[in-house]
């Protein structure tokens, strides 16, 4: 059973947010209550990789797969190929864990796999028919993110996606403001978070998180070659994008 996130009920210096052991254990309840439409992201999301995916030898590879949340809905859908391959790759040890339990039957029958892997330092990924990143890219470095996006370009097979899931900066400072206290009101009115969890928490990700703007988005995908791009959902600041390689 994932434990309730109180995390930041703590008083003092907020330090740099971590995937760590302590959120490794709350991190189901934490990013359930933390971004709008969770669930229902989700469900669009293993829909459209579905529509993408071959009746043979598919493979759908996730790069910061966290607690395996995304491939467990995967493999569970109605439409998804018995024979299809699914590779999660994650930085944190403790969020692998909990995904290996999570995930045991599908790795034990060899239709997962985990690996622990440095995203912006990440080994060439096999040919792929679709690429989650899921509120992943807004945590690499801004220096490494063509790099990686460039890695996701080259292993797509023609007609294969990425699906983008960010945290992103508005363009008018006076409605990215508006924007973000909308977000932090819903944390508190649907999530149970107190407005000093929320202040710790922006405090921790200041230095993690960096949005981008959906423009600088759009541009970075363009130029490591993707020419079909459109935004499928978008909640204010919390925006999906999908991408196909033509």
């Amino acid at each position: 059973m994932t434990e309730q996130d109180n995390i930041f009920q703590k008083t003092g210096r907020a330090e740099d947010f971590v995937f760590d052991e302590r959120v490794a254990q709350v991190f189901d309840n934490m990013v359930s209550r933390s971004v709008p439409f969770y669930n229902e992201i989700q469900r669009i999301q293993a829909d459209l990789i579905m529509d993408f995916l071959p009746d043979e030898c598919g493979v759908v590879c996730d790069l910061g797969c966290s607690t395996g949340t995304t491939i467990e809905h995967l493999t569970r859908h109605s439409r998804c190929p018995v024979n299809a391959r699914f590779i999660g790759y994650d930085n944190s040890e403790s969020m692998l864990d909990k995904a290996r339990i999570k995930l045991s039957g599908q790795i034990t029958a060899e239709r997962v796999s985990l690996n622990f892997a440095d995203l912006s330092c990440l080994p060439e990924l096999p040919h792929c028919h679709a690429v989650i990143l899921n509120w992943t890219l807004q945590f690499v470095r801004p220096i490494d993110r063509e790099y990686l996006l460039k890695n996701i370009f080259a292993a797509l097979r023609p007609g294969g996606i990425l699906l983008l899931s960010e945290k992103i900066l508005g363009t008018d400072p006076v409605l990215n403001r508006l924007y973000i206290d909308h977000y932090l009101q819903f944390k508190k009115s649907q999530s149970g978070y107190t407005d000093a969890e929320n202040q710790r928490k922006r405090e921790a990700l200041e230095n993690v998180l960096i949005p981008y703007r959906l423009d600088e988005n759009y541009a970075l995908l363009q130029r490591v070659g993707f020419k079909r791009m459109d935004t499928y959902f978008q909640w204010f600041n919390f925006v999906c994008i999908i991408a196909v390689k033509v």
